[in-house]
């Protein structure tokens, strides 16, 4: 149901992106409680939702990828 992937759309800011297929028998309210869900525990946000004409919906969502760096201390 999702894969998850990365790639940097510009210098210096990686993204990570997650994509998910949720089937045409899901309502609007189980769709929104599923990406609200994502968003407030996996810090994910809304890149791009579409809608087939089947039905499905295929929803992309992203995240910045923060890396931490190596502080040292010259003492």
């Amino acid at each position: 149901m999702a894969r998850a992937h990365r790639r940097p759309p510009r210098a210096g800011v990686e993204w990570e992106f997650e994509t998910l297929t949720l089937p045409r028998d899901f309502s609007r309210n189980v769709v929104t409680r599923v990406l609200v869900e994502r968003a407030e525990h996996g810090g994910w946000e809304l890149d791009r939702l579409r809608i087939g004409n089947d039905g499905v919906r295929r929803v992309v969502l992203r995240r910045k990828i923060i890396r931490q760096r190596l502080t040292l201390f010259a003492g």
